[in-house]
């Protein structure tokens, strides 16, 4: 068996991925804490017998297991493949066509000029919040807005006119500043957007175009998106379910949104990240570095405060044995290392909620996004009186768009590709299937040394409360009153949920592939499931630019 190096990884393992036979498998070396607790033990690395001595890789294949051992493959492959494709739908998706993108500029914007909290415009149609866009920046998301909603049929491209947004894109940021509408945007706290009113700022700097400016706030997002999920699959490296998180950080759908000015570029990141954390600590029972605990604590402060639906995933961090984290003993914590995740958890609880109460408002004009005929329809209150009075009949809504919609959330999960409603090829279902498959199958064994049952049936009942959220939400804030179906639940909301819903099936379910030698194989599938990701992404892109472009 290849083993890379004597010495630890700096996550506390030998890093053995590259080994077509990697049948070893992290033991636990308990360290009892003074009550005895089974779940007070810290992971330690296999003991390996030495191996006879080996020339020392040298060159351009010693380059290559340096930074593997460094970063990990996984985490290579996912700057690779999101960076790549990433830009390429930054480039190639029209500006303003990402969901929601006309909106989620304006409040990113908004963001980058100090308007942190939710701003009240004058509307004749009712209550409205949103704010002021340059003239030249609002002509080009008139044009867009236009041209999504009128598409010719096929085979006749969806773009109307390649030359208006050449023309419009090129234009100077000037002119009279002008209303532009964002309820639905201005709902959020200004977390998620700091990224990308960050890139707006350089962009003004530069003094770029249009053009330039909406793809200085695309980058931006996308390079957020990278640091972040690529150091939430670094943490697994090591492991085989690295590669579970490498496939779900690279979903068409993820790695789309990455690509165009949304909110959901850092909430899926910080969710992955959070994700990631629960893994390495909890499930694998392994103690977290200095900067994953870090990492793990700003996470839980910022997750609740990025998108209300996910508020609980951030708390779970509290569940992660206090010596696991990367802070002070790991054999006997003091009061502080114990204090700090709950005090973490109760300063993101917080701010959840004062930023609810100062977004609450904004509900009142949801229903403007609606047809016409349903304008002043969505009333948070009376939705709220109606699960709490009527529990079983918004049992039976949601029983009824189960049953209508759920083939649509599926795909939609892969890929709805933006305002354009493009849906992933079948191919890119098919592809992000096997690697699902694989990835789940090769993954790693966990034990009840690393979370026990209890701390593993409150994590599997946290994520079904957290979907739970999403029903709830959108029924009180996109759901007319009375509306036979929850309205707006989109697959891609049940992204940033994934790998930690899979880490409690893979705890209580002890099948894995095995080679003919009884042995759970890496390089393989690793392989098989890097070329899957990569055919998922390329096919998803080749249809999106023959619709979108001809």
């Amino acid at each position: 068996m290849t083993v890379r190096d004597e010495r630890p990884a700096e996550s506390d393992i030998v890093v053995t991925e590259a080994s077509e036979n990697d049948s070893t498998e992290t033991t636990s070396l308990t360290k009892a804490a003074s009550n005895g607790a089974a779940d007070a033990t810290v992971a330690a690395p296999a003991k390996i017998a030495p191996a006879a001595p080996t020339a020392k890789a040298t060159g351009l294949r010693g380059a290559v297991i340096r930074i593997e051992r460094r970063f990990g493959s996984a985490a290579l492959v996912f700057l690779l493949l999101a960076g790549v494709f990433g830009a390429v739908f930054s480039v190639v998706t029209p500006p303003f066509w990402g969901h929601d993108e006309i909106t989620q500029f304006g409040r990113a914007y908004q963001v980058a000029h100090g308007g942190f909290t939710p701003e009240k415009i004058p509307d004749d149609r009712g209550p409205a919040w949103g704010g002021y866009l340059p003239a030249s920046i609002d002509a080009l998301m008139t044009h867009a807005f236009d041209d999504y909603n009128n598409n010719t049929d096929e085979p006749d491209p969806m773009v109307a006119d390649r030359a208006a947004y050449d023309r419009l894109g090129a234009a100077a940021v000037t002119g009279e500043p002008k209303k532009v509408w964002f309820t639905n945007t201005a709902a959020y706290s200004p977390v998620p957007y700091l990224p990308q009113a960050a890139g707006l700022r350089i962009a003004e700097a530069l003094d770029l175009s249009v053009g330039g400016t909406v793809l200085a706030a695309r980058w931006a997002g996308l390079l957020a998106y990278l640091a972040i999920v690529g150091f939430a699959v670094r943490i697994l490296r090591g492991h085989r379910i690295q590669w579970l998180a490498l496939t779900v950080a690279v979903l068409p759908i993820a790695v789309f949104q990455a690509g165009t000015v949304t909110a959901d570029t850092v909430t899926n990141a910080l969710a992955l990240l959070v994700s990631a954390v629960m893994v390495k600590a909890l499930f694998l029972g392994q103690r977290l570095t200095k900067p994953e605990t870090v990492a793990a604590l700003a996470a839980t402060v910022l997750l609740p405060v990025c998108k209300p639906t996910y508020v609980l995933l951030a708390m779970l961090t509290v569940l992660i044995p206090a010596q696991r984290f990367g802070f002070g003993s790991a054999e006997k914590p003091a009061v502080w290392q114990r204090v700090l995740p709950w005090l973490c958890a109760l300063i993101g609880g917080v701010s959840f909620a004062l930023w609810m109460r100062i977004a609450a408002p904004t509900g009142d004009g949801m229903s403007l996004m609606r047809p016409q005929n349903q304008w002043g329809s969505v009333r948070p209150g009376d939705q709220l009186k109606e699960i709490l009075g009527d529990p079983i009949q918004f049992l039976s809504t949601f029983g009824d768009s189960i049953a209508r919609r759920d083939q649509r959330w599926f795909t939609q999960y892969f890929g709805e590709l933006g305002f354009a409603y493009i849906d992933v090829p079948a191919i890119t279902i098919l592809a992000s299937l096997l690697a699902f498959a694989l990835s789940i199958g090769i993954a790693d064994r966990f034990g009840a040394r690393g979370a026990n049952t209890l701390r593993t049936t409150l994590v599997g009942l946290t994520i079904l409360a957290s979907v739970a959220m999403i029903y709830v939400t959108l029924y009180m804030s996109f759901t007319p009153v009375g509306y036979f179906i929850i309205d707006g639940v989109q697959g891609r909301y049940f992204v940033p949920l994934t790998l930690l819903a899979l880490a409690v099936i893979l705890r209580w379910m002890p099948l894995r592939l095995t080679d003919a030698r009884g042995r759970t194989p890496s390089r393989g599938p690793a392989l098989v499931i890097i070329g899957a990701t990569g055919v998922a992404l390329l096919a998803a892109v080749i249809k999106y630019c023959t619709i979108v472009w001809g």
